[in-house]
């Protein structure tokens, strides 16, 4: 059974930082291609990361480029999003994404398996 658990949500003030994780089980992290992906109250989901497992290479939405960075760490089945410099419409809460094509889709609706998400508030 395939499962996505996101943690290390959070409440930090603008310009912190904070590393979420998405640990995988009842699968092979290294087959799965691997999003982040957030959504605000009213907003559609959108792709905010993602890391391929072919070669490693990623995507960054332009609202976030140079403030987070993915990585995987394919021994512990866990991807991480590192956000710094975080501002308030960071706001959202935060999912993790799998699909076994390996591709890197920004739309939500092409990514197989979700984690139940995690909260994101930045505010002072």
């Amino acid at each position: 059974q395939v499962q996505l658990v996101e943690s290390g949500g959070g409440l930090v003030q603008p310009g912190g930082s904070l590393r979420l994780s998405c640990a995988a089980s009842g699968f092979t992290l290294d087959d799965y291609a691997i999003g982040w992906f957030r959504q605000a109250p009213g907003k559609e989901r959108e792709g905010v990361s993602l890391i391929s497992n072919s070669d490693g290479s990623t995507y960054y939405a332009d609202s976030v480029k140079g403030r987070f960075t993915i990585s995987r760490d394919n021994a512990k089945n866990t991807v991480y999003l590192q956000m710094n410099s975080l501002k308030p419409e960071d706001t959202a809460a935060y999912y993790c994404a799998a699909d076994p094509r390996g591709l890197l889709f920004t739309d939500f609706r092409e990514w197989d398996y979700w984690g139940q998400g995690t909260q994101v508030t930045v505010s002072s």
